[in-house]
């Protein structure tokens, strides 16, 4: 890979907008916060960059990034910070009341369809979506050489000791024997069906795409609904956010197989995802106290800055599609 190939500032974008997005998009932490973004960025930035290098490397395209983010989301949220299996991480007793709990796992069904949303889906996809509209003449190409890509690894392995320590000291919990087992096994599989997922090819499939206004439009409407259904602690809201999970892969997978689906289409998925989390920030927790109003302003800020970047990677993306020199993948 040459050097004119490369893209040092999309994988420094990439770096950081994983943690924003999974973290501070959420509605949970004010702007006085973001410094922390420099503690958030090496586990979840790295890991995120990781993810899309191995997968644009070896051209597995947005299935392979989706299972290996899968992946990911269970070794940090498993291994590292072990949230899938806390108790307290759903906030003292609160497990008491969630119908989804299974005790035998001694997880919540329900959390753990959110974890993986919220990881594989907006930290991940929708991240790398957002940059490489951005940078629409590197989409498909890796970022790194070899070098960038074992620095990345070393800093994704710093970042995941440091929250493990941070973990340790801060809590007693570990999680069991089996859950550990369990974790590594999921872990282990969906890894090895990122990389043998079938490799990225031009579009051939004959047919008509909806307008990316529309598809943007369904996958606010999608994730919308898994946020407001994470909330609900029944096995009707997990079975739904389920359901809804499929819908979205089978439209997916479908439309983006026509002749019609561009970069503007991935794009558009990538946008009514972080909107849809933005504005269920501003909306979720009410706002108690000078602190509540401080995040619900962060909230605000986060999504007003989310507008000019979409707004750029329309722009970019467009002007790189009427290039009749580039051929269109999906």
């Amino acid at each position: 890979m040459g050097p004119s190939e490369r893209s040092i500032p999309a994988a420094i974008a990439l770096f950081f907008t994983a943690p924003l997005v999974a973290v501070f998009f959420l509605g949970n932490l004010s702007r006085s916060a973001l410094p922390g973004l420099l503690a958030l960025a090496p586990m979840y930035g790295a890991g995120a960059l990781i993810i899309r290098e191995l997968m644009r490397r070896y051209g597995r395209g947005w299935t392979g990034i989706f299972l290996l983010g899968a992946a990911c989301a269970i070794f940090e949220e498993g291994f590292v910070t072990q949230s899938l299996f806390n108790p307290a991480s759903l906030a003292p007793h609160l497990h008491h009341f969630d119908r989804t709990w299974i005790p035998v796992l001694h997880i919540s069904l329900r959390r753990t369809l959110f974890v993986f949303n919220l990881h594989t889906f907006w930290s991940i996809a929708v991240s790398v979506a957002l940059v490489e509209a951005l940078m629409p003449a590197h989409a498909k190409t890796p970022w790194l050489n070899r070098t960038g890509d074992w620095l990345a690894c070393f800093v994704f392995a710093a970042g995941c000791v440091l929250a493990g320590v941070y973990t340790v000291r801060h809590s007693s919990f570990v999680a069991s024997p089996l859950q550990f087992l369990l974790a590594g096994l999921l872990c282990l599989a969906l890894t090895v069906f990122a990389f043998r997922a079938a490799p990225v090819r031009p579009i051939r499939a004959v047919g008509p795409a909806p307008i990316p206004w529309f598809t943007g439009a369904v996958a606010f409407l999608l994730g919308a609904t898994v946020l407001m259904m994470s909330h609900d602690r029944s096995w009707e809201a997990a079975a739904l956010i389920i359901a809804v999970d499929t819908v979205f892969f089978i439209i997916v997978s479908s439309l983006s197989r026509r002749g019609h689906w561009t970069a503007l289409h991935t794009l558009s998925l990538a946008a009514g995802g972080v909107f849809a989390l933005g504005l269920h920030a501003l909306i979720a927790h009410p706002p108690l106290g000078e602190e509540g109003l401080l995040v619900r302003l962060a909230s605000l800020t986060f999504l007003a800055g989310v507008v000019p970047a979409v707004l750029a990677a329309v722009r970019r993306t467009s002007r790189f599609l009427n290039n009749p020199r580039q051929p269109l993948y999906r």
